[in-house]
């Protein structure tokens, strides 16, 4: 059997925490349980460790708007599990993420402030061990809104 693609939340006139995984073997679709899966949000960031999907950050429909809250969803169980917050990096929209092999590493993205009308774009970011279940802080000299990362095999280029 070839790869599944798992797609999950996002905004279609609302906010969602809904999603499916396709079959290419059986050109299917099968929905995504919402059973402790992570609240409604966009603009999330998604990496595939190998065996779950962790999705992190993102919009959601209610103050302070941005999440830095996330979950762990495992296609084999149809099972999601929440992620730590201790550490994590403050809630945002429209950061990059890439998978090191061990770690999820978030940076970039921004928020803004409905009440002072002023966008804040982070210089930030963290690493998240799935294994452990944790957070380490990053925060490499650059700051900006919709960033691109990949990685390099020992690096994170953004």
């Amino acid at each position: 059997m070839r790869q599944a693609l798992i797609v999950w939340g996002g905004y279609n006139r609302s906010f969602l925490n809904t999603g499916g995984r396709y079959n290419p073997d059986t050109d299917s679709w099968t929905q995504t349980s919402t059973t402790n899966a992570p609240s409604i949000r966009s603009g999330h960031c998604a990496v595939w460790t190998g065996s779950d999907m962790v999705v992190w950050g993102g919009s959601v429909d209610s103050f302070p708007y941005y999440s830095n809250t996330g979950g762990k969803y495992n296609p084999t169980m149809d099972s999601w599990a929440a992620i730590s917050m201790t550490n994590a990096p403050s809630g945002r929209t429209a950061q990059t993420a890439v998978w090191t092999g061990t770690e999820m590493i978030v940076w970039g993205g921004y928020s803004f402030d409905v009440y002072s009308g002023i966008y804040s774009y982070f210089g930030t970011g963290g690493r998240y061990d799935p294994q452990a279940d944790s957070w380490v802080p990053a925060s490499p000299p650059l700051s900006g809104s919709n960033p691109t990362g990949i990685w390099t095999g020992s690096e994170m280029i953004v």
